[in-house]
């Protein structure tokens, strides 16, 4: 590979990631990407493919050791966030908060116990290393429960409880799913779920964006986002504050900072937070929506460049993100998309084949598309039936057997 051009290495190489390759390669970078999956879509869109498992932190250190590094940059993926961290301390890189800083914001158990010592607004909660020792969580917390392992995201391991029967299973299987084999332990919130996307400036909240999070048939998969969200100013500000509260005790560095949160009463409740971008191209869903080129702002800090033209923006319209997904398990027959919804469509990415195995219709994704409307009412009365207007026509296994 030429010395000529500064690397940045992207500690991944999803689909998801390919805004963030493109934006690092109009900056004069050559882009690593890594990661244990070659198929991944993004590995097409760099300049080198070094084979790597993102979510082992001296792995991504020998990688970065090894091609001389000048950046690197976290994917879409908390475990990649810690490791960039990692390799960004260890090698004296800028544009990340320290491995330990990132450790207490991407696992759920050490970020609620930051939450509940600095009176950030979030779930009454215990983390667990011991599923013997995670049964009282029965006498400290009120029933309903949500039982994580404190390294997923997506959904993933992340059960409801409503009662004592359910909860030991609930525990064992998010143990189970744990990397790091912890957990924790929280009590259920109920209200409306959304993103708060926001760009750290020098300790301050330059630029900020809004969400309305929508699901299929996983609770706690988030399978579709819209805006202008319902969120009232009031709550917005009490985000901003909470969130420029976080970084003054944490001393964060300029970038990406995003939340989710609960709105229930007007009020924000935090349940999550991570330092590196939002899964399914939801950066270009604030790019389509605002103008700014938030993709290129995420590599600008990650780099430790300057942003020049950080600022915030209104939302020019009315957008969703929709990840195309089935019903059921089986094979691809094709993606259907009704005729009323496909003139609102005017960006996307599909990564499927026909005959593709289906075997979880709850994750399994096909491709993602992003829609515009002119009437903010309409959007929001039609933005949680799309499932059943933009969607992946699957064969179910019973019927190919007959």
């Amino acid at each position: 590979m030429s010395t000529n051009y500064p690397l940045l290495m992207i500690a991944g190489g999803g689909y998801a990631d390919i805004p963030l390759i493109h934006a690092a390669k109009s900056l004069g970078y050559r882009v690593i990407t890594s990661g244990n999956r070659p198929e991944d879509m993004g590995h097409r869109e760099s300049d080198l493919y070094c084979p790597g498992d993102f979510s082992d932190p001296d792995e991504m250190l020998r990688i970065a050791k090894a091609q001389r590094i000048d950046a690197v940059c976290a994917c879409c993926n908390d475990f990649s966030a810690i490791s960039a961290a990692y390799v960004a301390e260890k090698l004296g890189l800028p544009g990340h908060d320290s491995y330990e800083t990132a450790l207490t914001l991407h696992h759920k158990d050490r970020y609620r116990s930051f939450a509940e010592r600095s009176g950030i607004p979030t779930p009454r909660a215990c983390g667990f290393v011991d599923p013997d020792e995670a049964a009282v969580a029965m006498e400290k917390l009120r029933f309903p429960l949500i039982v994580k392992p404190v390294d997923l995201t997506g959904g993933k391991g992340i059960n409801r409880v409503d009662s004592r029967a359910e909860y030991m299973s609930a525990v064992k299987q998010a143990f189970d799913r744990s990397k790091s084999k912890r957990i924790v332990v929280e009590e259920f919130i109920t209200g409306t779920r959304h993103g708060f996307s926001a760009f750290i400036s020098q300790g301050r909240v330059a630029f900020h964006f809004c969400d309305n999070e929508h699901y299929h048939l996983s609770p706690y998969l988030v399978s579709a986002a819209s805006t202008p969200s319902i969120v009232p100013d009031r709550a917005v500000e009490e985000l901003i504050r909470q969130s420029e509260r976080i970084c003054e005790l944490l001393a964060l560095k300029d970038g990406i900072f995003h939340v989710q949160f609960i709105l229930h009463d007007d009020e924000p409740t935090i349940i999550e937070i991570c330092r590196r971008p939002p899964g399914d191209l939801y950066i270009k869903l604030v790019q389509h929506a605002t103008g700014v080129n938030y993709p290129e702002w995420i590599v600008r800090a990650a780099a430790g460049l300057p942003c020049p033209d950080l600022r915030q923006e209104d939302i020019k319209g009315c957008f969703v993100r929709h990840c195309v997904m089935g019903h059921s398990a089986g094979r691809l027959r094709d993606l259907r998309i009704a005729p009323e919804v496909e003139e609102r469509i005017f960006d996307g990415l599909h990564w499927w084949r026909t005959g593709d195995l289906v075997l979880d219709p709850s994750t399994h994704k096909h491709g993602i598309v992003f829609l515009k409307y002119d009437d903010v009412e309409q959007m929001r009365r039609e933005v949680d039936s799309l499932q059943n207007a933009i969607f992946a026509d699957v064969a179910p296994f019973s019927d190919q057997i007959a």
